[in-house]
């Protein structure tokens, strides 16, 4: 593994593309929640990567800041900025400390499940709250766990099947972890990366916002704020500190 993870340059190069998208309506609705969540105060973003987020809530107006474990992801992101650079420290989303008091922490995209194991998930939180001012939110955008889509004594789902891309989730249900298989094919070159995640449901992050000292606020299928429902794929779940 190289000093970036598993999020080494190869990854950075298309993440964008890849993990999240960058559809500009989509990452409107999303920048525009983050916003209104935020109360006009300063915002963190845990595993800030390539500034996928970050950047257009600072275009327009947001004062942000990030952490994140990956030199090549922050390196995409200055090669992407073009205003004042964005405060970022170096290192893990679980421990490292940046001044300040936020009215808004935030993690998106399933990144909470990079954490793979609970202690891991419950220091993430516990990090979020000492962050926190006086009713200051933690935002968390995360999967359901898809295990309604594995048959019965199988611990396989492929969830990529395209041109030049395939890829399959391996579960450990005892752990309540899983591995993510990728297989990029260009020609005759195959690549492959194994990355390790930890997946949790709805009612066990609660209860690690709880630990945090924080309650629940608002639970969305959607950054559009839809109801969230046992048909969700995904949930973004808000806890406040009071």
């Amino acid at each position: 593994m190289s000093r970036d993870g598993y999020f080494d340059e190869r990854v950075a190069e298309t993440y964008d593309q890849t993990h999240g998208g960058n559809d500009p309506a989509s990452i409107r609705r999303t920048v525009d929640c983050l916003i209104d969540l935020s109360d006009g105060g300063e915002i963190l973003e845990f595993a800030i990567g390539t500034g996928r987020i970050a950047l257009p809530l600072a275009e327009q107006g947001a004062l942000v800041k990030g952490i994140e474990l990956s030199r090549a992801m922050i390196d995409k992101l200055r090669a992407k900025e073009t205003s004042t650079a964005i405060e970022v420290a170096i290192g893990d989303m679980t421990s490292v400390r940046v001044a300040g008091r936020f009215s808004l922490v935030f993690l998106v995209f399933n990144t909470i499940d990079n954490l793979t194991t609970q202690q891991a998930q419950v220091a993430c939180f516990k990090n979020a709250a000492l962050h926190l001012g006086s009713g200051g939110r933690f935002l968390v955008e995360t999967q359901v766990p898809p295990l309604r889509k594995v048959a019965f004594g199988e611990t396989r789902l492929a969830f990529a099947s395209e041109p030049g891309h395939f890829g399959v989730d391996v579960f450990d249900f005892a752990t309540q972890t899983y591995r993510s298989n990728h297989v990029w094919m260009d020609g005759d070159r195959h690549t492959h990366v194994s990355i390790p995640f930890r997946y949790a449901w709805p009612a066990e992050l609660d209860l690690m916002a709880e630990i945090a000292g924080m309650e629940l606020e608002f639970r969305w299928s959607d950054w559009d704020r839809a109801p969230f429902d046992h048909l969700s794929g995904k949930h973004i779940s808000v806890w406040r500190k009071p």
